[in-house]
């Protein structure tokens, strides 16, 4: 391909998946699917079905490089090496079941120190605290050191940063069922400010409440499933139900008797 994306700051219209292999080098039984801006796709599949290695191969931009054989693509285009190499040009970010910080910061510190680096106004700190606040029932203070921040916490401020701050506009999330954070609202912010969103779930109410689905098996890309009508309904009473369960959750959490 003659042409490649190289732009630092470029906002993706499409990603592009080119199937390769799965792990008996068999072809992907999907052999493309583009994700547009402000979409959320889920991959799905049981343990060890290869949804991690496909979502290693967007992060890496892979070029058929890796050991799936696939091919990453961004407007129809090669990505540059140098978005596949320097960290500081990437347009991916991640978020995993597992997040803790190490910086020995205050909240407010690293979210004014990354918007500076960003080139942007340190007064977005506070939006992004707020935002972080709407997504955990554990409030963060501005003040907070970020070692002492739990899961739930961290990632909920990761998701508001992302959302106000970062410029990564393609977001990678695995797993993030049992979070400790409102994980529809976080899918929902992310694409509204429209990030390409590539989640892996086991979670029946993530998976339903994406637009398409990738289903992974031994490795490779079996089938896309798109959401219907009757599974748009099905999440709407799943996601009532959810909201029960956080309610009943909250309640037990805060030392009262279940009505």
């Amino acid at each position: 391909m003659s042409q490649a994306i190289m732009e630092q700051n470029i906002k993706p219209l499409t990603l592009t998946i080119q199937g390769g292999v799965d792990k008996d080098g068999h072809p992907d039984a999907v052999s493309e699917i583009e994700i547009a801006r402000g979409e959320i796709i889920g991959i799905v599949g049981p343990t060890g079905s290869g949804k991690s290695t496909l979502i290693a191969d967007i992060e890496q931009f892979a070029f058929g490089d890796t050991p799936s054989g696939r091919r990453i693509l961004i407007n129809s285009l090669e990505p540059a090496g140098e978005l596949r190499s320097d960290p500081r040009k990437k347009l991916v970010a991640q978020l995993s079941q597992n997040m803790h910080f190490l910086a020995d910061m205050s909240v407010e510190e690293f979210l004014r120190m990354h918007a500076k680096s960003r080139g942007k106004d340190p007064g977005l700190a506070d939006k992004v605290v707020a935002l972080a606040n709407t997504l955990t029932g554990e409030p963060v203070n501005p003040a907070f050191q970020l070692t002492i921040l739990s899961g739930g916490q961290s990632r909920a401020l990761m998701v508001a940063d992302i959302a106000v701050i970062s410029d990564s506009p393609i977001v990678l999330i695995d797993e993030i069922e049992n979070a400790g954070i409102k994980k529809q609202e976080a899918l929902r912010l992310l694409s509204g400010e429209g990030k390409i969103v590539v989640v892996v779930t086991h979670d029946p109410m993530l998976a339903l409440m994406a637009s398409r689905r990738i289903v992974m098996k031994n490795g490779g890309m079996t089938k896309v499933i798109s959401t219907n009508e009757d599974e748009q309904r099905v999440f709407r009473d799943v996601e009532r139900l959810d909201g029960w369960l956080t309610s009943l959750r909250e309640t037990i959490r805060q030392g009262e008797v279940v009505a």
